[in-house]
């Protein structure tokens, strides 16, 4: 029976020497790293990318983690800082949609009449979200996508809880007046 540690058990093992542990912790937020930075980049490469500076950053820095906040909020704030600083140095503005596997065994034509309409919708609302501010896009981003709480989000980015509800409220506002041009 294999024994699930947390993260805790598995930085503390790491920092004894345990490569094993940190990459059960690697493999753990691998994934949510990419799709984070998929997110905020809206590209497949920068995102591959990120994922990779993150787990070198984690590597090198782990043994320092104080355990002031989750493991996954830390990794998020170096994802997102990471992901703001590709986007500046590359002037990356757009979000390309997530690609979608439609070559699934039991795909029905109506499954793929459906996922072709949600590509759509996806399309469109990645095509609004780079018009807004980045600091707007990515508190809407961890809010809606990541489903972070104000608390978390503010610990991520170190803004107050009122920076980010205004930015959270502009962001809403924009991309609401935006939907009802596009008529999504």
């Amino acid at each position: 029976m294999t024994v699930i540690k947390n993260d805790q058990e598995l930085i503390e093992e790491f920092i004894s020497g345990s490569e094993s542990a940190f990459n059960r912790l690697a493999n753990r937020y691998k994934e949510k790293i990419y799709w984070h930075a998929r997110r905020m980049t809206g590209n497949h490469l920068d995102a591959d990318e990120i994922v990779q500076q993150v787990l070198l950053v984690m590597y090198k820095k782990l043994k320092t983690f104080k355990f002031g906040s989750s493991l996954y909020t830390w990794i998020n704030k170096i994802t997102s800082t990471r992901s703001l600083n590709l986007i500046k140095k590359n002037k990356l503005r757009s979000f390309i949609p997530f690609s979608e596997n439609i070559d699934k065994i039991g795909v029905t034509e109506e499954d793929i009449i459906t996922d072709l309409e949600s590509k759509e919708k996806l399309d469109k609302i990645h095509k609004l979200l780079k018009k807004i501010s980045p600091k707007q896009r990515r508190v809407f981003i961890l809010r809606n996508f990541d489903e972070l709480t104000y608390d978390e989000i503010s610990e991520i980015t170190g803004n107050s809880v009122g920076t980010l509800k205004a930015n959270y409220f502009h962001a809403f506002k924009k991309l609401k007046d935006m939907v009802k041009d596009e008529e999504l």
